[in-house]
């Protein structure tokens, strides 16, 4: 019969390949995106941009035909 060690066991890798880096380098920023040359931006949508209603023809009050007793 094979007698199990009690000393042998798991362990914690050593191997400096199996090592986290101490000083990971850090990422460069991100580039900032090229704007457009003035006057060469997009063009305006074929509708035009939102048009909101008439709020005055909404809230308008109706004189009432009804006459008060």
């Amino acid at each position: 019969m094979v007698e199990a060690r009690e000393d042998e066991g798991w362990e914690t890798p050593k191997k400096m390949s199996c090592r986290i880096p101490s000083e990971i380098p850090c990422p460069p920023p991100p580039r900032k995106r090229s704007s457009p040359a003035p006057g060469k931006g997009r063009e305006p949508p074929k509708g035009g941009y939102f048009q909101p209603p008439d709020l005055e023809a909404l809230f308008a009050l109706t004189p009432r035909s009804e006459a008060c007793a």
